[in-house]
């Protein structure tokens, strides 16, 4: 589509340009550009035609603006949705861009469509996301795209108090409707996870650094239940009962789970894990409706959990 509008707009200034002419302004073969002209005229309707005596294409009629591609039922309600999931990048540096892009593609479809649904047939509700600094948000995003370490102070949870850190970013990813950026933290030479909401005060530096070859967002989380991944491995085993087995077999938890079927509906779930920190709130909030096999360390942190929980009801 860009390169039919720049064709169209250089058919619009006249020269009649010709294939090779066209092919070297855009930077395509020649074959590419006859197929773009073919599908001006045939499938957009467009008025082209060839003038031997100029040898050069042209318009035979002024047309005012490129025309826009018919859009089905499907497609209309494809970007309906698309628009409606954008709402969780509300108050993100990404909102603006998108609600941009939305309405240029709306304020360029003419003509009337008639469909039998309403706004109200399609929506999605998620946690909101926690309003980020946009402009530690872009210190962050800037890092993480010029390869620069970036300083910042940091809150980890329970600490009492902010502290100073730096790192080099290596990837900034919304996980489960939080932000989190991955990188090298200079002072303790290890991989972190960071979350973006719990920075403030960052600042661009001009320290560059490389981030190196091999690292990879999907191999560094692909042991993980979340963000959180260690160097260790835990092989995790739940039993749930034939309610909660119906809710759990309706996803892929990870991409290590195995289902094992038992008596009346209920169900064994195993995953392989590096670290225990995400799955234990994730099996707490089954309730009575799991019950832990292994690992025993696992087994040990859910009894504490649920133990300090009935203290506050006695």
């Amino acid at each position: 589509m860009n390169r039919m509008q720049r064709i169209f707009n250089l058919l619009r200034e006249g020269g009649y340009p010709n294939r090779r002419q066209l092919a070297e302004e855009i930077e395509v073969t020649v074959k590419t550009v006859q197929r773009d002209i073919d599908f001006m005229r045939d499938q957009l309707s467009l008025p082209i035609d060839y003038n031997s005596a100029k040898g050069g294409y042209y318009f035979t009629e002024d047309v005012s603006q490129f025309p826009m591609l018919e859009l089905t039922e499907s497609e209309i309600v494809s970007v309906f949705v698309a628009q409606r999931a954008a709402a969780q990048y509300k108050g993100t540096p990404f909102e603006q861009p998108l609600r941009s892009a939305f309405e240029k593609l709306t304020s360029s479809l003419n003509g009337k469509l008639a469909m039998s649904w309403t706004d109200s047939m399609i929506s999605f509700r998620a946690t909101e996301l926690t309003p980020l600094d946009l402009s530690t948000f872009q210190a962050v995003s800037s890092g993480v795209k010029q390869s620069l370490a970036i300083d910042f102070d940091y809150k980890k949870l329970g600490s009492p108090e902010f502290q100073k850190r730096r790192i080099e970013p290596y990837h900034l990813a919304c996980i489960l409707n939080q932000w989190y950026c991955f990188g090298n933290d200079v002072e303790r030479k290890e991989m972190r996870t960071f979350v973006v909401a719990r920075m403030r005060n960052a600042v661009l530096t001009n320290a560059g650094f490389k981030r190196p070859a091999k690292f990879s967002i999907s191999n560094h989380l692909k042991d993980s239940f979340g963000v959180f991944s260690t160097k260790g491995m835990h092989q995790v085993v739940l039993q749930f009962d034939a309610f909660a087995a119906q809710l759990v077999r309706e996803w892929v938890w990870h991409p290590s789970q195995k289902i094992r079927d038992l008596p009346d509906g209920a169900m064994e779930l195993t995953l392989s894990l590096s670290s225990l920190t995400e799955i234990k709130p994730w099996v707490l909030n089954w309730g009575a409706h799991v019950k832990v096999l292994g690992p025993a360390e696992l087994v040990d942190k859910v009894k504490t959990s649920l133990s300090d929980a009935l203290k506050q009801y006695t």
